[in-house]
C-alpha cells in the first residue's frame, strides 16, 4: 500500500545519507518550512538559526556572505543584488532626511549620480571632495554632516585616496566612514584595520571574476547599523540570486590565484603603454609616475590592481579606431573578468556628465580604462600596440 506522504507534492524532508556534498548545494528554495509558530518566532528573533523566505536570505546568500566577511576581518555582512545595491543599502540605511553625505569627487558614475541627483529628492545634502586631500573633506564637514563614502582607489582615474587622513578626521568628528573596496579588494587593503565603518563590495567584479553573476557585498562594523542595512535591503527587496552566488562562491575559491596574474599582466600592460608613440600618460598605482605612487606604496601593502587606465590624443574618431583595433579584447563596461576588457569613461560610466565635468576630473574623448585579465602578457602588448597604433592612424 501506498504511503500518503508519497503523494504529497511537496515532498517532506530529504533523502537519508551519511555522507554529505563538498561543495555548496544550490538553493533555489523561496520558503523554508519550520515546525511550529514558536520555533518561526525563535527565528525570527535571533534566539535560533534558521532560514524563513529567500527575500529576508537564504543558505547561498549566507555561505557567500560569511567568505566575503572573512576575507574582510568582520561578521553580519549581507550580499545584495548588485554592487550598486550595497552601496544604496548602506547610505540608505544610515541616513536620514536632514544628514549630509560626502562623497569623493571621482567615485564610480553611478555613485555619483546616487549623491547629486537620488539622495537629495529624499532631503539628504551631498557634497563632493577630493579624496586624496583629507582636509578638503575636513573642509566640506557641517554640523549634519553623518558619513563620508569614498573609494580606496578610484573610478576610473586611478587616484588613491588619504584613507588614513580621512579615517581620521571621520574619528575625530563622529562621522561615519563607508568605504567602497571593489578595486583594491581585501588582498590589497583592509578597510576595517584603518577606521572604516561600513565596506561595500561589488562581487560583480574581481571577487566573482567571471562576468557572470550580478552581486554586492556591504558590512558594518557596528551590529546596529548592520541591522538597518539588512533592513533597508530586506524591505526594499535588493535580494541577491541563490544561483549567483553559488557561482561567485565559486569564483572565490581562485582569487588568490587571478588576483595575482592580473596584477601581474596589469603591471606589464601599464609599462608597455608608457613607452608607445600616441600615448599622452598612464595611470597605474605601482608607477612611480602615478600622482599617488608614494601613498599607493604605503597603503596598498606593495600590492597594486588589475586595472589600468590610458589617455591617447585624439578625440572620440582615436577612440574609436582604438576600440575597434583592439581584436579580441572585449569593449565593454565592466571589470574583473578572467579575460581583459576595456571601457570608454565618456561613452559609459560617465556619460551622464557633461565634457567640461569629466575634463575636470582628467578625462577626455582619449580616456580609456582596462580590467586586465589572464591572458598572456607578451600577447596582451601586442594587441594594444595594434590599438594604439590604429588611434594615432585615423
Amino acid at each position: 500500500m501506498r504511503n500518503s506522504k508519497d503523494t504529497l507534492i511537496r515532498p517532506v524532508g530529504q533523502p537519508d545519507s551519511i555522507s554529505r556534498p563538498i561543495v555548496t548545494p544550490l538553493s533555489t528554495a523561496v520558503a523554508f518550512a519550520s515546525s511550529t509558530p514558536d520555533e518561526l518566532d525563535a527565528q525570527y528573533e535571533g534566539r535560533e538559526s534558521g532560514f524563513t523566505y529567500a527575500r529576508e536570505g537564504h543558505p547561498n546568500a549566507t555561505v557567500l556572505a560569511q567568505r566575503i566577511d572573512a576575507l574582510e576581518g568582520v561578521s553580519g555582512g549581507i550580499v545584495t543584488g548588485s554592487g550598486m545595491g550595497a552601496v544604496t543599502a548602506a547610505l540608505m540605511g544610515v541616513l536620514s532626511a536632514g544628514d549630509h553625505i560626502i562623497g569623493g569627487d571621482q567615485l564610480y558614475g553611478r555613485s555619483l549620480r546616487l549623491m547629486k541627483e537620488d539622495l537629495p529628492r529624499f532631503g539628504v545634502e551631498t557634497s563632493l571632495a577630493d579624496p586624496t586631500d583629507a582636509d578638503a573633506f575636513a573642509s566640506a564637514i557641517k554640523d549634519n554632516t553623518k558619513a563620508v563614502l569614498i573609494e580606496v582607489v578610484s573610478n576610473p582615474t586611478l587616484r588613491v585616496a588619504d584613507m588614513e587622513g580621512i579615517a581620521k578626521v571621520c574619528a575625530e568628528t563622529g562621522i561615519l566612514l563607508i568605504v567602497d573596496n571593489t578595486f583594491t579588494t581585501p588582498r590589497s587593503y583592509q578597510p576595517f584595520q584603518h577606521g572604516a565603518d561600513v565596506v561595500i563590495h561589488s562581487v560583480t567584479k574581481l571577487l566573482a571574476g567571471h562576468s557572470d553573476v550580478t552581486l554586492g557585498y556591504v558590512a558594518a562594523k557596528d551590529a546596529v547599523l548592520q541591522k538597518k542595512i539588512y533592513d533597508f535591503a530586506v524591505t526594499t527587496g535588493m535580494t541577491a540570486s541563490p544561483f549567483d552566488c553559488w557561482l561567485a562562491e565559486r569564483g572565490l575559491a581562485t582569487f588568490d590565484l587571478r588576483f595575482e596574474r592580473a596584477q601581474a599582466n596589469a603591471v606589464a600592460l601599464a609599462d608597455h603603454l608608457a613607452g608607445l608613440e600616441g600615448v599622452k600618460r598612464v595611470l597605474y598605482p605601482m608607477r612611480d609616475d602615478h600622482p599617488d605612487t608614494i601613498r599607493a606604496q604605503a597603503l596598498l601593502q606593495g600590492q597594486g590592481c588589475n586595472m589600468v587606465s590610458f589617455e591617447v590624443k585624439g578625440g572620440r574618431a582615436a577612440a574609436n579606431a582604438l576600440a575597434r583595433a583592439a581584436e579580441g579584447i572585449a569593449f565593454a563596461p565592466t571589470l574583473g573578468d578572467v579575460g581583459t576588457t576595456l571601457s570608454h569613461a565618456a561613452s559609459s560610466s560617465h556619460r551622464a556628465l557633461t565634457p567640461e565635468a569629466r575634463a575636470a576630473l582628467g578625462m577626455s574623448e582619449g580616456f580609456f580604462r582596462v580590467s586586465v585579465g589572464l591572458e598572456d602578457s607578451d600577447a596582451l602588448n601586442a594587441i594594444f600596440t595594434q590599438a594604439v597604433k590604429a588611434s594615432q592612424d585615423v
